[in-house]
């Protein structure tokens, strides 16, 4: 395949935070998009949230994914930032993972192909989940966003009167999708405020 009609790809990792829903429904709308390589990472604590909250097995999630990558491999090509993607995703981002890229340990591939993404002035989004905020984890929030990362918390909306999870979450990755230019029909767009 030549350069000019290689694939877009984007890294997609899962750590232990609850809200692997968000990570796992990314992976199948990345599958909808035949010019988008996924490449992915699940923590140790994502795999047994996946067991947790969906009954799945690290299988099932790796088989979404067109590249799988170990997590303790920090030798693997999305570690360098030679590596040409147009970013990274973390869904759900960890507390933990989110201390580790705001202050640049790269202690695991998820950090340190976090660290590249941002070093190579690409777009990273975490989907940080936890509640109520400390201010450990504000700082931590501000520290990434300095650094030109997008915190994004999975928060649902209203606005378009969501019928089920499903389509609260299908709302969420479709925002997401967006900050990297992907075309999608996972939500309804905004067309302005409905007549009293």
């Amino acid at each position: 395949m030549s350069e000019a009609h290689a694939p877009r790809k984007l890294i997609v990792a899962i750590t232990g935070a609850t809200g692997v829903i968000y990570g796992v429904r990314l992976l199948q709308a990345l599958r909808e998009l035949p010019e988008v390589q996924s490449h992915l990472l699940i923590s140790e604590a994502g795999v047994l949230n996946l067991h947790q909250e969906l009954d799945f097995n690290r299988k099932d999630v790796e088989a979404l994914a067109d590249v799988v990558h170990n997590v303790r491999d920090v030798g693997a090509s999305i570690a360098s930032g030679s590596f040409q993607s147009d970013g990274m995703i973390i869904a759900p981002c960890s507390m933990k993972t989110l201390a580790a890229v705001a202050n640049g340990l790269s202690d695991n591939l998820i950090t340190r192909a976090a660290d590249v993404v941002l070093k190579e002035r690409r777009r990273l989004v975490l989907m940080v989940r936890e509640t109520p905020f400390n201010l450990a984890h504000l700082r931590n929030m501000t520290s990434v966003t300095e650094m030109g990362g997008i915190i994004f918390p999975p928060l649902p909306g209203f606005y378009h009167k969501p019928q089920s999870i499903q389509e609260m979450v299908d709302h969420t990755v479709g925002r997401v999708l967006d900050l990297f230019a992907l075309p999608h029909h996972l939500t309804p767009r905004w067309n302005g405020l409905k007549d009293a």
